[in-house]
């Protein structure tokens, strides 16, 4: 097993840091063992701030041996959107642009119905931005057949969503969209000049040493089994290639990947909530962790548990065939991740009673 990386935030050094203690696989078998639908799990967890348990159980692909480790990368769906406004705090703190900084403002011509022009930012980062749920199927199947690099079927799928009629006025509604997070990454790239994707790497997950991070589905090789392929509302393996994931379009809004060690110093990150590599001041955690309405942060949902000693921060990622789920308690430094790798209508209450296994373990 290769040693990770935690952040000294106070001292913006990245030491080294050995695997952590306990070993969580026997846990993670017991609850695949009753869920055998369930091709794998895989889990970490931080307590006090410090990553004291990991494991993984169970195979990369369904019909093949070739079991999980920890060091295997798994997508994290709708997770990546934490991601995105950590880059957006960042871009803001160097005044790049600001949380009020609206569609017409930024995109310009790309800015299409007057009606859009007045989103802000903070809007889109927080469900308010006027944005369906959904997106019309004329404008998906688009973004599926696109040409070009990443940014330019960005640019065409906002440019398309930004000529529909808002679902509700910006500010004044609200609904979960994966289309408002691309929005807002679109922002990001015209204020910066630079790819979506090249951002989050330069900003994010090179100062955080997340090495196994990327974007796309874990396995690209159909013809090898180096990483978890996703799988199917019926069980079935999903091959890599384009359609194991969500089109590049909307990678604000989902399409990263790595392994859940990898994700240790990022939720160390938002744990302390301290300036260090990556925001600078200790004011861009609060922006993000606050929700203005309807308990939805910048990407963090954000809950009253009692096992927390109050706020909790989760979010459920899936792209359809893998599913991630984080639960964070800043007050006590603890963190919690499991994921596998079949879509979240099968798995969120697996994954949902290992979080709750591995908080009776250490926390009550």
């Amino acid at each position: 097993m290769r040693f990770h990386f935690v952040l000294l935030f106070a001292a913006g050094v990245v030491p080294v840091m050995a695997a952590p203690r306990d070993d969580l696989t026997p846990l993670l078998a017991e609850h695949l063992a009753a869920n055998p639908e369930l091709p794998s799990l895989c889990a970490v967890a931080i307590v006090d701030g410090v990553y004291v348990g990991g494991g993984a159980t169970g195979v990369r692909k369904r019909g093949d041996k070739t079991p999980v480790t920890l060091e295997d990368t798994y997508h994290l769906g709708s997770c990546t959107k934490a991601f995105t406004a950590t880059l957006a705090a960042a871009l803001v703190e160097e005044g790049k642009l600001s949380w009020t900084s609206t569609v017409g403002d930024v995109l310009g011509r790309e800015a299409g119905r007057s009606e859009f022009q007045a989103a802000t930012l903070e809007q889109l980062l927080t469900n308010t931005g006027g944005f369906p749920g959904e997106v019309p199927p004329d404008i998906w199947s688009d973004a599926w057949k696109a040409g070009g690099s990443p940014a330019r079927k960005r640019a065409d799928f906002v440019k398309a969503m930004l000529a529909l009629k808002p679902a509700y006025p910006p500010g004044g509604g609200y609904a979960y969209s994966n289309t408002g997070f691309t929005v807002a990454g679109r922002m990001l790239e015209k204020a910066q000049g630079q790819d979506y994707e090249e951002l989050v790497r330069k900003r994010i997950f090179e100062p955080l040493m997340m090495t196994s991070a990327g974007f796309g589905p874990p396995a690209v090789n159909p013809r090898k089994v180096d990483q978890p392929w996703g799988h199917d509302a019926k069980g079935e393996p999903v091959p890599p290639g384009p359609r194991a994931d969500n089109p590049p379009a909307i990678a604000p809004a989902g399409r990263i990947h790595c392994s859940l060690p990898d994700l240790v110093p990022y939720l160390l990150l938002h744990l302390k909530g301290e300036a260090g590599t990556v925001l600078k001041k200790a004011d861009s955690f609060t922006k993000l962790h606050t929700a203005p309405a309807n308990d939805y942060a910048m990407g963090w949902l954000v809950a009253e548990r009692p096992w927390a000693q109050g706020k909790a921060l989760t979010h459920t990622g899936t792209n359809t065939t893998f599913t991630l789920v984080i639960w964070m308690a800043p007050k006590r430094g603890f963190a919690v991740v499991v994921a596998t790798n079949i879509g979240a209508d099968i798995a969120s209450k697996p994954c949902d009673a290992v979080v709750a296994a591995l908080i009776g373990k250490y926390l009550e």
